[in-house]
């Protein structure tokens, strides 16, 4: 793998090649690939081991006793996911990780910068402040979804959303990470409900929208 490709990465980020080799070899690092809809962690197991995106994207989802599922967040390229329960250890995890698409997936065993002959090791130091860093970012995050879920209507999650990636990319005009289903299950709303919504804005001169790709007026 490319060591340029990581260094784009929060998780690698002030480190350079040489760190890089260090920290993919202190962390036993491993690449997998998996096919769109496959599962890479499942709800209720254990995991030692965080994953890095090096290509394509999963979801975080959250699926109820009765099949109701609930998208919490999309993971796109060199962004990390499950490294809270890798950290934790015995913690089980409360949620799906799912490839969105064909997908390249770096895993690494980060308990081990927790070990005392790693502690104090350059690379150990840099990866343990970037895994703050990545930690305050998911917690705006969620804090976002909260806010996005949080009106009674759905013109009301609706206009929460698109507002909130608006701000993010600068711009009125962009696409977002999700199919309307998987739109659908972010918001906790019914898809039929939701593309009969969009419709109605459209027509309302609100906004115009293609697939995943939307424009607000």
């Amino acid at each position: 793998m490319d060591p340029r490709q990581l260094q784009e990465s929060m998780l690698f980020r002030g480190m350079d090649e040489a760190e890089v080799a260090e920290t993919l070899k202190g962390l036993d690092a491993g690449e997998k690939r998996f096919k769109k809809g496959e599962m890479l962690l499942m709800a209720g197991t254990l995991t030692d081991r965080m994953g890095l995106v090096l290509e394509g994207s999963v979801t975080i989802e959250s699926t109820d006793a009765w099949g109701n599922r609930t998208i919490i967040s999309h993971v796109g390229s060199s962004q990390v996911f499950a490294e809270t329960y890798a950290l934790l250890g015995q913690e089980p995890m409360l949620v799906d990780v799912t490839a969105n698409e064909d997908c390249r997936i770096l895993f690494l065993k980060c308990r081990r910068i927790q070990e005392s002959n790693s502690r104090l090791e350059p690379w150990a130091l840099k990866c343990i402040q970037n895994l703050l860093t990545i930690s305050m970012h998911k917690n705006l995050s969620l804090s976002r979804r909260g806010f996005h879920t949080a009106p009674k209507t759905i013109r009301g999650r609706v206009m929460a959303y698109l507002n909130s990636v608006s701000l993010k990319k600068c711009s009125r005009e962009f696409d977002i990470p999700f199919d309307r289903q998987q739109l659908a299950d972010y918001l906790n709303l019914e898809r039929s409900a939701l593309s009969k919504e969009l419709g109605k804005m459209q027509k309302e001169g609100l906004i115009s929208c293609r697939k995943n790709h939307f424009q607000i007026r």
